[in-house]
């Protein structure tokens, strides 16, 4: 394996705090700084805890293989970093400089000890231009795991919030469905379902489809599955909001979906009163309402 120069380290090694103050002034002058997302005592403890992890790792003369043991902490404080600045709002490129402003540094002062030796800065430019370009690319890819990691956490919370199971009545359920439904969202809306049937002891459950788009085969299984899970549970389903386009399409596709089905909510909600043994009255201090 390769080594550099010792007297390279110990230039670095020696001149760390020049190095670590000129990083700074680098970072802050950068377009990439975002000092609306961390403020520079953040910053300025972050930069220097890094470095002396990067000064520690070269110390071993290895400046190739950043999966070494001596790498170890580098690597996780990069992984850190990135997921936090993926936290706080930083764009990958924003992440990534973080980096190659270091790289820029090093280079600077690179150049500075070896401004007498053509060939041995040219050396020492490559192998350390290959070593943060490599630490830069891993931090590209560990903000881009954190990035995918928080939009599927958040896809999990928006598919939670867009499925609610509302208890309307003692013994009564409806889950209103907007949008389209596929395989995980049916699955997540089965699963809030019979969880609230066994919590509320429900015995009727409306699904109401008003808000969504359209019936196919597809959707109409995904409905078929649960209301045959909510049946094996002891409550029976109502579906609501059939509108004329959506009674057409399934007509025309042969789907019969054995369950009771109500043009409207209000519809479907007598029905579910109905068959609990309530009756909806008009109260006679009310007025009619055209």
């Amino acid at each position: 394996m390769p080594k550099t120069d010792k007297s390279t380290i110990q230039m670095i090694m020696a001149r760390k705090k020049e190095i670590l103050k000129a990083w700074l002034e680098a970072q802050y002058d950068s377009k990439s700084i975002r000092l609306d997302l961390i403020n520079k005592g953040e910053l300025a403890t972050q930069s220097e805890d890094f470095l002396d992890a990067f000064v520690d790792a070269i110390k071993t003369e290895n400046l190739t293989d950043i999966s070494a043991p001596e790498y170890k902490y580098v690597v996780q404080m990069l992984g850190d970093i990135s997921r936090s600045r993926t936290r706080q709002g930083f764009s990958p490129s924003e992440t990534a400089m973080y980096v190659f402003s270091l790289k820029d540094t090093l280079l600077h002062f690179l150049q500075d000890a070896f401004s007498d030796k053509p060939e041995e800065l040219n050396k020492e430019v490559l192998r350390f231009s290959k070593l943060l370009d490599n630490l830069g690319l891993l931090t590209f890819e560990a903000y881009t795991h954190s990035r995918e990691d928080v939009i599927q956490r958040q896809q999990e919370e928006i598919l939670e919030l867009s499925t609610p199971v509302i208890r309307i009545w003692k013994g009564v359920l409806s889950v209103p469905l907007i949008g389209t439904l596929d395989s995980a969202r049916t699955q997540t809306i089965m699963e809030s379902l019979l969880q609230q049937i066994v919590a509320t002891e429900s015995s009727v459950a409306i699904l109401d489809i008003s808000g969504v788009p359209a019936v196919d085969t597809l959707v109409a299984q995904h409905l078929l599955k649960t209301v045959s899970a909510a049946r094996l549970m002891g409550a029976e389903c109502i579906i609501s909001g059939i509108r004329p386009e959506i009674a057409q399409t399934m007509v025309n596709l042969g789907v019969d979906i054995n369950v009771k089905t109500k043009a409207t909510l209000g519809e479907a909600l007598k029905e579910a009163f109905s068959r609990i043994g309530l009756r909806v009255v008009r109260s006679e201090a009310a007025p009619e309402r055209s």
